[in-house]
């Protein structure tokens, strides 16, 4: 499996932060890791093995990303200056990565977008703000509240990162819904050990897009499904091929 690995220092994060890809061909796969974890925790699960087939035969390519979570959603500091650090991060994929990505395939294929865990969150996040930018979504495990992670305070940063705020809100006429619709869209979740949260806000999110009138697939899995890769890579091996058109 052919990978390579790319840093560069942002401006924006005031960091450098650091790109992996796995892989030379077929539709970009932008994928984020669980909570405050690097861009090289999909490999060490074991991820890239499991993806394989898809990877070796070129139809997917996958890229991932490091996250500044213990930053932004679990860190200590001034909630400003957190939600501040988390929109920040938003436009660092947005701006520096999504690009970055695309041009790995020459534009050839718009990316599909992917988390495990709070990764799953902050893919839900990318692509429900920018589903211009994107062909499917696969969010696993994902909490959709960000209320919940700042003891229920909200500003208006951190209203734009909060789905089951800013969803709600979005008219139906709304541009994006027809994009949504356009789109693949799959939420999942297991409903055991460690995934209360996840559970009520995918339960939530399932209400919010069916009143909105957008379509998607909501899939729980079942009390012995509980949070961790050996589920994930599961779920993936189920999701990919839908939202690769396979």
């Amino acid at each position: 499996m052919e990978t390579r690995l790319d840093c560069w220092y942002s401006e924006r994060l005031q960091k450098e932060m650091r790109v992996r890809t796995y892989g030379n061909g077929g539709v970009p796969v932008l994928a984020f890791p669980p909570q405050q974890m690097l861009s090289d925790a999909y490999e060490k699960a074991g991820v890239t093995e499991t993806l394989a087939r898809w990877i070796d035969g070129q139809r997917m390519r996958l890229v991932t990303v490091d996250t500044i979570d213990g930053e932004s959603w679990f860190s200590d500091g001034d909630r400003d200056w957190r939600a501040n650090r988390q929109e920040t991060y938003y436009e660092y994929i947005s701006e520096e990565v999504v690009p970055f990505v695309r041009s790995l395939g020459g534009w050839a294929h718009l990316p599909i977008c992917i988390g495990c865990g709070f990764g799953g969150t902050h893919a839900a996040i990318l692509f429900l703000r920018r589903p211009d930018l994107f062909s499917g979504l696969i969010s696993l495990a994902g909490s959709y509240d960000a209320k919940t992670f700042f003891d229920g305070w909200l500003n208006w940063r951190l209203y734009d990162n909060s789905p089951l705020d800013f969803l709600p809100n979005m008219a139906n006429e709304h541009p994006y819904i027809e994009i949504y619709n356009a789109r693949k869209l799959v939420f999942c979740t297991g409903q055991g050990q460690g995934l209360d949260e996840p559970r009520r806000t995918t339960d939530l999110l399932r209400t919010v897009l069916r009143d909105r009138g957008v379509k998607a697939w909501i899939d729980f899995w079942g009390h012995d499904v509980d949070y961790g890769w050996d589920w994930w890579k599961k779920q993936l091996v189920y999701f990919l091929p839908y939202v690769l058109a396979e």
